[in-house]
């Protein structure tokens, strides 16, 4: 099982939901700058390839959930064309620069709205297409939060998830850990001004589940035909399934 209770900013005694709203709130504001700082600008390319899975489906409505500042909202409305993309997340501090984004841009198919994914307020079936980008390890509940993303799918609709997950042989195992414990800390302080935040990233990766364990509790929650694809050394992870 996924298990939060030990990880910062984490207080066990606490609810989670509203720890890691808290936590995003903080760090709104540099989010953007830091996520494609640390990877590089690679995950704009693994962004670009999981949205790209979902074009043969061709789906009109998409959910994006956790979508934080709506990067992958955007390059869905913009790859896909879908007659709405609805993006949710539990920190208004991350939706409100999504939605200066979306506006800046001029997009009128895209919806932001403050929810959890622990209770979606959607009813069943209503989407062709679910999206997560790198917030499935902030569930509060993982086996809650699929289960509810299976409910809100259509039947034959399809989930795509793109996770960061730790290399587990040398010496990229090695190397990671380095580069997460002192420059993700070191950036994440010097740019956020919370080093906890940037913290707790790497520590989310270390108990996260493999892909194998992954695949098995999407099958649990609902879902079919589950794949997942590994890139950059095992860093990055894109899990596909259908219901």
């Amino acid at each position: 099982m996924y298990e939060q209770e030990n990880i910062k900013p984490y207080n066990k005694n606490k609810e989670k939901g509203p720890q890691v709203a808290l936590m995003f709130d903080n760090i709104a504001h540099s989010y953007d700058f830091l996520n494609h700082f640390l990877s590089l600008g690679i995950d704009k390319i693994w962004r670009r390839k999981a949205i790209m899975g979902l074009r043969k489906l061709h789906p009109a409505k998409i959910l994006d959930v956790a979508t934080g500042t709506a990067d992958f909202a955007i390059l869905s409305s913009r790859l896909l064309h879908p007659q709405q993309v609805t993006g949710i997340d539990i920190s208004e501090g991350m939706l409100e620069v999504g939605r200066q984004k979306v506006e800046k841009l001029g997009i009128d198919n895209i919806v932001l709205e403050k929810g959890d994914c622990m209770h979606l307020a959607f009813d069943d079936g209503t989407f062709d297409a679910v999206t997560v980008a790198y917030g499935v390890r902030n569930f509060a509940s993982l086996d809650q939060g699929l289960r509810e993303i299976c409910r809100v799918l259509k039947p034959g609709g399809r989930l795509v998830i793109l996770e960061l997950s730790r290399p587990e042989h040398f010496p990229m195992k090695q190397l990671f850990d380095i580069y997460s414990r002192v420059v993700m800390t070191f950036m994440g302080h010097l740019f956020s001004h919370d080093s906890s935040a940037y913290e707790y990233l790497p520590a989310t990766m270390k108990v996260f589940p493999h892909s194998s364990e992954m695949r098995t509790i999407l099958q649990k929650a609902g879902f079919r035909d589950v794949r997942s694809y590994k890139s950059l050394f095992d860093m990055n992870t894109r899990y596909e399934a259908d219901k």
